[in-house]
């Protein structure tokens, strides 16, 4: 297959030229600045944004041993969390801990749904081998045990929309309860046998009869009621993702009471068996513990990102697609301010990437195949692109058109027009393409999967070239002052420094927390390794193993290149 099309458009020269994404190839003001020269070295990473614990949460629940158990699908980790003093360690590692929700069922078993894989996995014991009691169920999302008869329940949600029995042997296939229920997510089972939970699509919280799948509506209204949870004194407490409301609901009237305002991004509740009520927030890898009796919050842990991916800097502004939110981070502080959140936001769709030009922002992700184009001032989606084959990247043009990066399908294209309904292909049979930036001499430079960093002329003066073959699992990449390129190299957890003339390289930091690996059949770059480089040649890097930032300051004589 060719790697790129016969005919180059002469026009889109002319609008590239225009393309402020990655603003950190523009200089900050229209007065002449002299870029600072190649430096002898950088100094040690130094921390900008705080790790912190998972890779967004989501499931909790409260084990036998009274420890609390949280889940996290994009890490792939099932964790404890010391309630005392919020310490969290990996307790069941990846792939196989993958975890939307976490069952404990009467005798102490555990079995949490790997949503990704479509897995209901289980295990009698700490030190018990794990089985695997469902399969081929995409989305399978929350899962509860009815404690009278040692029956285990499942549900799927967003991949599917269906409530199931599990054999709890994992011999007899799935019992279907009911389909296209409305998203019965994070639910309960009742003292009674019920099933006791919200339906996502719908604002309702609901009693199912196992049975027959009746469904009888407790109360609704709810902008987007994410899970709920029996206390045994006749309420149900509910988390609102949207609002991100607390509310208790009387089970006997449907009467609802606003009892805690949280932020929004709510994901689950656990009630221990003191009734402290723990809440999990996915965009802040946060879980607090709230005391019903008090009105008492405390936060056990959280953190300023959730899973930083892409990054792109402008003067001293980060701007970080952080999966289950969009952020702006202050440079020089690390401060952190929301522009979008998930589900509070409801266009926003599980970023991986950030591009920018003057007008737009474009916030690409290969999990949903998407390309969102924003009006920066307005805030507003004015385009979405959608079906495409795991875009890894884009980047926004001055004239309202897009560069994309489809991994699958190993080419970039530009979309343009009123409906972004005009394509060309700039280059396909590419290696996976991940990132990509405009450097300084009009080319386009791309990492690939496969190991390259390629240099695509769009002006068809010349073939594409490999400027660095034999990369580590290439990521992130962005264009220093004096013209050299800085590419994380994930596989390798280091960052490097290439010279686009020669290929020569020099290794800028190593053992970096990076490198993220993949659920088994995800794509390898998985949550990317961003890369920012400022003005004065610092460089800034997205951490996927611990959701940190951090910033690498040049230093000693400055060289040339």
């Amino acid at each position: 297959m060719p790697r790129r099309p016969l005919r180059a458009a002469a026009a889109l020269i002319a609008t590239l030229a225009l393309l402020g994404a990655c603003s950190s190839l523009l200089p900050p003001s229209s007065a002449p600045q002299q870029p600072p020269a190649r430096p002898a070295g950088w100094h040690a990473p130094e921390v900008l944004v705080a790790p912190s614990a998972f890779a967004g949460v989501h499931g909790l629940a409260i084990d036998a041993k009274g420890r609390l158990l949280a889940g996290s699908v994009l890490g792939n980790t099932l964790w404890e969390v010391d309630r005392a003093t919020g310490a969290a360690r990996v307790l069941v590692p990846a792939p196989e801990g993958q975890a939307d929700d976490i069952a404990v069922g009467p005798r102490g078993e555990l079995a949490w749904t790997n949503y990704l894989m479509g897995m209901l996995r289980y295990r009698e014991h700490d030190g018990a081998p794990m089985r695997v009691l469902a399969k081929d169920l995409p989305g399978l999302n929350s899962l509860d045990f009815d404690r009278r008869n040692h029956k285990l329940y499942a549900s799927q949600v967003f991949l599917g929309d269906a409530l199931w029995e599990i054999d709890r042997d994992g011999r007899k296939p799935p019992r279907l309860i009911r389909k296209d229920l409305g998203g019965f997510n994070g639910f309960e089972v009742g003292p009674d046998g019920m099933l006791y939970g919200p339906l996502w699509f719908k604002g309702q919280v609901v009693k199912i009869d196992p049975a027959d799948g009746a469904v009888s509506v407790i109360a609704d209204g709810f902008k987007i009621p994410a899970a709920a949870n029996l206390d045994g004194k006749g309420n149900l407490w509910v988390v609102d993702a949207r609002s991100g409301e607390l509310v208790r609901v009387d089970l006997a009237t449907g009467r609802r009471t606003l009892t805690k305002q949280l932020r929004s991004s709510l994901d689950n509740l656990t009630i221990a068996p003191d009734g402290t009520i723990y809440v999990s927030n996915m965009a802040n890898n946060e879980i607090q513990a709230f005391d019903p009796a008090t009105g008492a919050l405390r936060t056990l842990t959280s953190g300023r990102l959730a899973a930083p991916a892409g990054l792109k800097i402008e003067g001293r502004t980060l701007w970080v697609a952080d999966v289950f939110g969009f952020r702006q981070v202050d440079a020089q502080t690390g401060e952190v301010r929301d522009v979008f959140r998930m589900q509070r936001d409801p266009e926003l769709d599980y970023p991986f990437s950030v591009g920018l030009s003057g007008r737009l922002f474009a916030l690409a992700s290969w999990f949903t195949g998407t390309v969102q184009l924003v009006d920066r001032q307005s805030l507003r989606t004015v385009r979405t692109l959608h079906g495409l084959k795991a875009p890894f990247d884009a980047l926004p043009l001055a004239d309202g058109g897009v560069i994309y990066a489809e991994i699958a399908t190993g080419s970039i294209t530009r979309a343009s027009g009123p409906q972004l309904a005009e394509k060309q292909v700039l280059a396909s049979g590419l290696g996976g393409p991940v990132q990509m930036v405009l450097g300084r001499d009009g080319a386009l430079y791309v990492t690939e999967a496969v190991g390259k960093l390629t240099r695509i002329p769009l002006d068809a003066s010349a073939p594409l070239r490999a400027v660095a073959e034999g990369l580590a699992l290439p990521e992130g990449v962005a264009e220093t002052p004096w013209g050299s390129f800085i590419v994380a190299e994930s596989a390798a957890r280091r960052l490097v420094e290439i010279d686009p003339a020669t290929g020569a390289r020099r290794t800028v930091a190593e053992d970096l927390p990076i490198g993220l690996a993949p659920g088994p059949g995800l794509p390898a770059p998985y949550v990317v390794t961003g890369v920012a480089v400022g003005s004065d040649g610092t460089i800034y890097v997205s951490a996927d193993r611990n959701n940190a930032i951090y910033r690498i300051r040049p230093r000693g004589e400055n060289q040339k290149m």
